[in-house]
């Protein structure tokens, strides 16, 4: 599987670590009201789609970026790869 990265091009699925479910960028506010029963939420209950997916990507064996790929559960194919400081700071 080849993983369009943003910065270098086509690169080899295997110079990545998949690090799982991209909504772990919106992690909850461990001060507000409710923040324990969020928490153990965003910890321990995780989706797992079939389709269309957003997922966490470290380039652990490149320039060490992190991606957040788009990517088809079914077929692998990959829809989009953004870094993942640009999705963050939306």
């Amino acid at each position: 599987m080849l993983i369009p990265h943003p910065l270098l091009g086509l690169r080899d699925a295997q110079e990545f670590v998949y690090k799982g479910d991209a909504s772990l960028l919106d992690r909850p506010d461990g001060m507000a009201e409710g923040a324990e029963a969020a928490l153990h939420d965003y910890t321990y209950l995780r989706d797992n789609p079939a389709g269309i997916h957003r997922e966490l990507w470290f380039h652990e064996q490149g320039d060490r970026s992190w991606l957040v790929v788009t990517r088809n559960t079914l077929t692998h194919e990959i829809i989009d790869a953004t870094l993942a400081s640009e999705v963050a700071a939306v």
